[in-house]
């Protein structure tokens, strides 16, 4: 089957190839070193693809399915990735800044180093996550889950966690202090 990848601004074509299904098309795309910046990949199935190191910045991942894939060291910067699956996914190192998350399912999600500067994860459900040594500078984590998540030294500063469901106090002392 022939899938093609567009860009989520211009309508014009990023990337195209023929395989079993989407994910197998994106992954060698990434393989083969081209960028998915700007890509419409919204409602994609991609369960468990590798796409470590991609370059996904301002993509528009809305409603995709990315359980168990892998995006360590990825560039989702400013990506559009609200109500998508991203249960169990590598995102260690990834850049997420100013991603918009909301609403995103990040259970038992992998977010170790990973940059969420000014990311919105406005009711993000983060059940178990890892975000140790995260970057959550500004974040927007009104309503999110943080049932059994690990923020052991996340850095907190400026973040907003009003209504935030699972966050404990006693963990406070492993995240940076103001200056």
């Amino acid at each position: 089957m022939r899938f093609e990848i567009v860009n989520r601004f211009t309508y014009q074509h990023v990337y195209s190839g023929n395989g079993h299904s989407l994910g197998e098309v994106v992954e060698r795309a990434v393989k083969t070193g081209v960028s998915l910046a700007e890509a419409n990949l919204m409602n994609a199935d991609l369960p468990g693809v590798n796409l470590a190191g991609a370059n996904l910045a301002m993509a528009y991942l809305y409603g995709a399915n990315l359980s168990g894939a892998v995006l360590t060291r990825a560039n989702l910067f400013g990506a559009k990735i609200s109500k998508a699956d991203l249960t169990e996914v590598k995102l260690q190192r990834a850049n997420l800044a100013e991603a918009n998350l909301h609403r995103a399912l990040l259970e038992g999600a992998d977010l170790s180093k990973a940059d969420l500067t000014r990311a919105d994860l406005i009711g993000a459900n983060l059940t178990n996550a890892i975000l140790v040594d995260a970057v959550l500078c500004g974040a927007f984590l009104m309503r999110a889950d943080l049932t059994g998540a690990n923020l052991t030294g996340a850095d907190l500063i400026r973040a907003e966690m009003l209504l935030a469901k699972g966050l404990k106090t006693n963990g406070w002392s492993a995240c940076r202090a103001l200056p």
